[in-house]
């Protein structure tokens, strides 16, 4: 499967100068060239481990290189630590394979929701299992997210694609950082939305994917390994990352969520050298003074072409 990816083109026509048209010979305006030029910046926000899985935090603009389609690019904008106003929602599996953890989720999520948000910052809830349900709606109220959560209810199947797809296209209209969090098994029953359209719709509206797996018996013969790698390869592909629930509970894990948003690089650049008729731009992100071992970079794997028609 392609990876599925994000960015920012946007079109415009350069005819030139009018006043210097004016002036110039007839022959001459009617001989200037059409050209087309991307004035969209794509964002990219990095993360970088080193070996020992310690936080790389001291790293400079020099430090990096990126790439598009294999083409260098020029780095336009730098942050060491993105001051972009975080769009977040939190969306919870309710399905019957994690409903026993439910009080616990409410409770996580309630000390998640004030740990995180700042007053520029917005947050959402969204339930799935047979369906998917936005139980608050963007806000940085605590009051409401908390009455938004006390509203989970559980059901039989797991909607977990279509919870994807909708928190994708809900994210995508808004400006600043765009998260979804996912406390799930992975396990989807629902079969409608498929993993290859979560994808997509992340990518296209640049959600980055934190899936935090829950797995209800760790030895079970029924656990959906599956539906757990699923979860685990939407993250890498979007930038995210992945915690499993089992290894310190969800506040725990919730913590980690919040630490990796708060060490963050933004990259941006200004597509040059694009390569034509491809609606799908891979984008690598590098530190060449390194050894390659020496870091870990996560980043997002690219992004569609037409993504500013789709939100941004």
């Amino acid at each position: 499967m392609r990876p599925e990816p994000s960015g920012f083109p946007g079109l415009f026509r350069r005819a030139g100068c009018r006043t210097a048209l004016l002036l110039a010979p007839l022959w001459l305006a009617a001989q200037e060239p059409t050209l087309h030029v991307n004035v969209k910046l794509v964002n990219v926000f990095v993360n970088v481990t080193d070996r020992n899985g310690a936080i790389a935090g001291g790293l400079t603009k020099d430090d990096f290189a990126v790439f598009e389609d294999g083409r260098l690019q020029t780095i336009s904008l730098f942050e060491r630590q993105s001051n972009l106003p975080l769009n977040l929602t939190l969306a919870i599996d309710t399905s019957g394979s994690v409903q026993k953890d439910m009080s616990e989720e409410q409770a996580a999520a309630r000390r998640f929701a004030r740990a995180i948000l700042r007053l520029e910052d917005q947050m959402s809830v969204m339930q799935f299992a047979t369906t998917v349900r936005t139980l608050t709606p963007f806000t940085n109220k605590l009051n409401v997210i908390d009455h938004g959560l006390s509203e989970l209810h559980g059901d039989s199947a797991t909607a977990l694609y279509d919870a994807i797809c909708l928190g994708s296209q809900q994210l995508g209209n808004r400006q600043g950082r765009k998260v979804l969090v996912i406390v799930s098994d992975g396990d989807d029953t629902a079969q409608d939305a498929t993993y290859a359209q979560a994808l997509e719709a992340a990518l296209r509206h640049e959600v980055m994917i934190y899936s935090l797996i829950d797995v209800p018996i760790e030895a079970s013969a029924g656990r959906d390994t599956g539906g757990e790698h699923a979860m685990i390869t939407l993250a890498e592909q979007t930038g995210g990352k992945h915690f499993y629930v089992s290894e310190g509970g969800l506040d725990k894990a919730f913590a980690q969520v919040s630490e990796d948003l708060r060490t963050q690089y933004l990259i941006g650049y200004y597509p040059r050298r694009q390569l034509p008729g491809i609606d799908f731009h891979r984008i690598v992100v590098t530190i060449p003074r390194a050894a390659p071992e020496a870091f870990t970079i996560r980043n997002r794997t690219g992004y569609y072409s037409d993504e500013a028609e789709v939100g941004n």
